[in-house]
């Protein structure tokens, strides 16, 4: 139980950092140009989509059987991934 639990709030901890990382991002848009705010603005609202669907897997790992745990946190750390590369793409089109 103390691994599910240490997993859950890793996941809780990584999901704050990338909300910080996104209201960044939110600010560097409001500072482009209209053309470019357009263009952030469609990544954010990836970011944010993405951000979502982790937070849903994260609640239900956190509701999962004992049982169901290995199905749901691979379902979560797929989700991480997904997470992790639009943010990466993201970030590298607001330099």
């Amino acid at each position: 139980m103390r691994q599910r639990d240490e997993f859950v709030e890793e996941m809780k901890a990584r999901l704050d950092e990338w909300n910080a990382d996104i209201d960044k991002l939110t600010a560097k848009a409001r500072q482009a140009s209209d053309e470019a705010r357009v263009k952030y603005q469609e990544d954010i609202d990836r970011l944010k989509k993405r951000q979502a669907e982790t937070q849903q897997r994260l609640d239900e790992l956190q509701h999962a059987s004992e049982a169901a745990w290995e199905t749901v946190r691979q379902g979560m750390e797929d989700s991480w991934e997904l997470m992790r590369k639009a943010f990466r793409d993201a970030s590298s089109r607001f330099k």
